[in-house]
């Protein structure tokens, strides 16, 4: 039984950790393209999700956490819009260095992970239930 119950524990980590990674993306995908307000300002910098590990000394298991959201500090995307009010001396434009295509293949990968855990943890479930069923 605790087996099962380790399996629940661990799955719905996964699913916690692939949805802060998800309103990471959505975050990203909303400010990909913006710029700054003036060119001594910097635009929306893409973030990162890094995962690690947790022990769970009472279960005795590793769990996924998310352990930190970084900035990723590539350059950000230049564009000549001389008439802009956050260009610089020589007329160009720093946007986001948010790539979309990126972000929509992210967002895929931590989708079918969300949704492998929650395969898992409805399996778990019916399992216990099961068990539960045998023990009457």
């Amino acid at each position: 039984m605790s087996d099962l119950t380790r399996s629940l524990d661990i799955s719905a980590s996964g699913m916690k950790a692939q949805g802060t990674r998800l309103r990471v993306i959505s975050e990203n995908v909303a400010n990909a393209g913006s710029t700054a307000l003036s060119p001594n300002e910097d635009p929306y910098r893409r973030k990162l999700v890094t995962f690690g590990s947790a022990l769970d000394r009472e279960l005795g298991v590793d769990l996924v956490e998310v352990k930190r959201v970084t900035r990723d500090q590539s350059d950000f995307i230049q564009r000549y819009e001389p008439n802009h009010p956050a260009a610089d001396a020589t007329g160009y434009v720093r946007t986001s260095n948010v790539n979309t295509m990126i972000e929509m293949a992210d967002m895929n990968e931590a989708q079918r992970s969300y949704e492998a855990n929650l395969k898992v943890l409805q399996s778990s479930r019916i399992m216990l239930q099961r068990t539960i069923e045998l023990l009457r």
